[in-house]
């Protein structure tokens, strides 16, 4: 009797904790990554100017910010010194900043951040991952309760994910470009740490991973509670409590970035093409149009003297030459670039004549990027469950950044261009695909509060949108400043990390 009991009280006591989480912004994407804000979130709709509550400046970086109480954080760097910052709810007063341990900063991609991965807070700590260092973990003041230093994966654009908490864990996914001695499998691996002193409880290998930019959502599933993890090309289900793995489901792409979302009894997935192609058929037309602009003797070809300059294999031919998404990443050392560029060449010229056609293109362009996709998977299920979980598939609208939200039994798209996309989340069904206002590229996901949609743009636009079966954007806004990372918002206000201030937009 008194066994069951102490379970009874045991389970009491997280699932309190897990409510209280669930009451504030307190991890990437708000509660459990859902981008869903509790009902008693009431954030303003009709952002203007008069709702400026305060803009406190900050340094770089594309951490979320997350709140708990009266508080907020987020992470950045400031002359090569990986930073937490905790501010005043109220005031945008910054109360407290803390230098990490001194450490060889990690390389990223030019478009990313060394402090990219956004904190998790509870009632007591906040929980701090750097790529270049580990893990951090302090008191709402500021006092450094424990450090667990981790060896820099090997990332293709640097380190994004984000710790989760599970009761009494904190859990990481730590995936790795790098082999594992004497062997082709990589050193990828999931690791539950013990919040209280960052000792690890439990390590999960992953060989058949590489890196990847996702951040893992739990799931309860109305039995029992999974750890969803999308990896490149496949996402899998553990056990949250041992790291025993459940089930997988393949077809993703080499790159993954989105976050799981649940609802339904279903977890819906979603990755772009590589490159961040949204929809099955890829049009060429706007790739072989970028490429033109190094055609300066105009005979409609792209030859290899030409491939000088800004000139790269285009993935996302809307972006302007030279900048950093614009296409594959090329060495800045001029013998490197010369082989890579070299190399690129022999991808496409199957004449072997040192230039690019469109005809040559085009056909290069049908190689294997994965397909764009969006799954939902039910529970259940052990080992390969694509041909006897998957209720349905969808290949349109699918964003290459930003993550879907499932609401009242949709599932919200938006991706680069404003294109803004509604799913029936029992059928699979488009029910619309529209554009808001904000142009331009997207990195941060839809959130949802007061009974709205906010979507905000690279560009700083915001977009609010009124969630149902057709499409009705009610406001818009322009920050003035470029966003590239989530919102956070509490009982009366929303904020967002511009790239050089914190913005608080309050109801009056």
């Amino acid at each position: 009797m008194k066994k069951l009991v102490l379970s009874f009280t045991i389970l009491l006591c997280f699932t309190c904790i897990e409510r209280l989480e669930a009451e504030h912004w307190n991890q990437f994407r708000g509660p459990n990554g859902s981008g869903i804000a509790t009902k008693s979130f009431n954030p303003p709709i009709k952002i203007n100017n008069e709702n400026i509550a305060w803009k406190t400046k900050i340094p770089e970086g594309l951490s979320s910010p997350v709140i708990f109480g009266k508080k907020i954080f987020l992470t950045g760097i400031r002359q090569n010194k990986l930073l937490t910052l905790c501010f005043d709810i109220q005031s945008g007063e910054i109360l407290w900043e803390r230098i990490a341990p001194e450490s060889p900063i990690e390389k990223v991609h030019a478009t990313s951040s060394p402090a990219a991965s956004t904190p998790l807070v509870d009632s007591k700590q906040i929980y701090v991952y750097f790529g270049s260092y580990g893990l951090l973990c302090y008191d709402h003041n500021g006092m450094i309760k424990w450090r667990m230093p981790i060896p820099t994966p090997k990332s293709r654009y640097g380190m994004s994910t984000s710790p989760i908490g599970y009761k009494k864990t904190l859990i990481l996914v730590i995936d790795n470009d790098e082999n594992l001695p004497k062997s082709r499998l990589s050193q990828s691996k999931i690791i539950a740490f013990n919040k209280d002193d960052g000792k690890p409880k439990w390590t999960i290998s992953r060989p058949h991973h590489r890196s990847g930019w996702s951040t893992p959502t739990i799931w309860n599933n109305g039995q029992n509670d999974e750890l969803i993890v999308l990896g490149n090309e496949r996402v899998r289900s553990y056990d949250p409590a041992t790291g025993t793995e459940k089930w997988f489901v393949g077809g993703f792409s080499r790159e993954t970035i989105a976050v799981p979302v649940v609802g339904n009894g279903h977890v819906y997935i979603s990755s772009a093409q590589l490159g961040g192609g949204a929809d099955k058929q890829i049009d060429p037309a706007p790739f072989w149009k970028a490429l033109l602009k190094f055609d300066t003797n105009d005979d409609e070809k792209v030859s290899r003297t030409e491939m000088i300059g800004d000139f790269t294999y285009p993935l996302r031919p809307e972006l302007p030459l030279g900048h950093p998404g614009f296409g594959i990443p090329l060495p800045k050392e001029p013998n490197r670039r010369k082989e890579r560029i070299d190399g690129i060449l022999r991808w496409v010229d199957a004449n072997r004549d040192n230039s690019w056609t469109r005809d040559e293109f085009v056909n290069h362009m049908k190689f294997k990027r994965g397909r764009p996709l969006l799954l939902a998977i039910r529970s259940g299920g052990t080992g390969n469950v694509e041909e006897s979980h998957v209720s349905w598939e969808l290949n349109r609208s699918i964003p290459e950044i930003p993550s879907p939200l499932f609401y009242e039994n949709k599932i919200y798209l938006v991706r680069n261009g404003g294109i803004f996309a509604a799913v029936d989340a029992e059928s699979g069904k488009p029910l619309y695909r529209e554009r808001v206002s904000g142009s331009g590229q997207y990195s941060a996901s839809p959130i949802l509060a007061n009974k709205h949609l906010y979507l905000v743009s690279d560009r700083g636009q915001i977009s609010i949108v009124k969630p149902g079966k057709t499409f009705s954007q009610v406001h818009q806004y322009d920050i003035g400043e470029p966003v590239f990372v989530n919102p956070a918002v509490d009982k009366n206000t929303i904020y967002f990390r511009s790239d050089t201030h914190l913005w608080a937009f309050r109801k009056k």
